[in-house]
């Protein structure tokens, strides 16, 4: 049996004729095309039928995560324009006491037109609120592939979050070839997103409106949240031959122990909505795995190794006991919450320990989500692919999606 390392990126590739991939969203999200993939079989229906698709014993699973305005453009006494693009907070590395700085914070940034910006200070002034404030940027270190980015502003009564609001540019998706449009800011949001800290949407989210919610809530099905903040990462190919070579993007997760108890508890189906739920609630159980084994283990150890699932050099144990296992971890540090970071890469060979359905929508070729896509519907992705360029589907964030329930 092939080895999940082994694995060529290759035997993942399919065609996806440009016009295929949606520009836009619907003006109505929930009239996108829906997939239904169960026990083997591929059906289609619209979005809005989503509650009467369900099993009756669903839990839903949502990652409550906001994109944040993360594009900034400043332009040099020369005329050269530079972009800065803000990944994730360094200093504070706290998103939310980042977001909150009202003086200056460092942040990891990838830079468009390096080879203009050698050196020296960049600034733009703005208005905000009726207040003039000047924004400087200095660039600090490499910071992997990536540089530190100091930002620093003259008026404390601003945050760093307001600043964004004002003069930050939503970063969609490349592969749209288009520029940000004023209707993006609103599109390219979950009608649930709460917490700041994404670069990307965590776009199975995107279909869900107030009507499909609160049909849910009449069928008594259980919508939880968590948050993962989705990086740039997530846009990254896969350059080698095998997924061996790959590395994966590390993103921060933030779970509340009330959450991590009601999953511990339930005898529902738990159904991700998202790729991002799903990299999570399975996050979880290699974390409350590692705390079997190591109760003490410190924060930096509870990071979810890229490859910590395909050890089988650690015993299993019961999903529920590694959510309990969580559960008294936080209880001795007094914590309401778990925060850690994720690197997991789910492909063929992954068993899924804890997500019973997953709700997605269709994905680039030779991409880590069609991997993961692959491992949860058993390596049946082509036939749900094939079905879904043979009937008209949108592809990409802005396409429509698909119910997966594998048994």
């Amino acid at each position: 049996m092939q080895k999940t390392r082994d694995i060529r990126i290759e035997e993942f590739n399919y065609p996806l004729p440009d016009e295929r991939i949606a520009k836009f969203p619907l003006s109505q999200r929930d009239r996108s095309k829906l997939l239904l993939y169960r026990s083997g079989s591929v059906s289609e229906s619209e979005f809005f039928h989503l509650p009467d698709l369900l099993p009756e014993n669903s839990l839903l699973v949502f990652n409550n995560t906001k994109v944040i305005q993360a594009r900034l453009h400043f332009r040099k006494e020369t005329g050269a324009l530079i972009e800065i693009f803000c990944l994730e907070p360094l200093s504070p590395n706290n998103y939310l006491l980042s977001f909150q700085s009202n003086r200056e914070c460092v942040w990891a940034c990838m830079v468009g037109n390096l080879k203009k910006w050698k050196s020296g200070t960049l600034s733009r002034t703005v208005i905000i609120e009726g207040k003039s404030v000047t924004l400087n940027a200095d660039r600090l270190n490499a910071y992997g592939n990536s540089f530190e980015i100091r930002f620093s502003w003259d008026n404390p009564q601003i945050s760093f979050a307001a600043l964004l609001d004002a003069v930050g540019e939503l970063p969609i998706p490349p592969y749209l070839n288009r520029e940000t449009e004023e209707s993006d800011k609103e599109t390219y949001q979950t009608v649930y997103s709460k917490i700041e800290g994404s670069v990307a949407a965590p776009t199975a989210g995107l279909h869900f409106t107030e009507d499909v919610l609160a049909a849910l809530k009449e069928k008594c099905i259980p919508c939880l949240e968590l948050t993962l903040h989705v990086g740039a990462g997530t846009f990254k190919p896969v350059k080698s031959e095998t997924i061996e070579g790959h590395e994966m993007h590390t993103e921060f997760i933030s779970v509340e122990r009330s959450l991590i108890v009601s999953l511990a508890e339930t005898d529902r189906r738990i159904i991700a909505v998202g790729t991002t739920s799903v990299r999570t609630l399975e996050s979880l159980y290699y974390i409350g795995r590692t705390l079997e084994y190591n109760p003490d283990a410190v924060p930096e150890e509870l990071k979810v190794g890229q490859w910590q699932p395909y050890d089988d050099t650690v015993a299993e144990i019961d999903y529920r006991k590694a959510l309990r296992n969580i559960v008294d971890y936080l209880d001795r540090k007094g914590l309401s919450r778990l925060v850690t970071a994720t690197q997991i890469i789910i492909a063929p060979g992954y068993t899924f320990k804890i997500v019973r359905g997953m709700i997605t929508n269709f994905h680039q070729p030779q991409s880590t989500l069609l991997l993961l896509v692959s491992a949860f519907v058993d390596g049946r992705w082509r036939e749900i692919y094939d079905y879904a360029l043979s009937h008209d589907f949108r592809f990409l964030s802005y396409g429509d999606s698909s119910l997966l329930l594998p048994d």
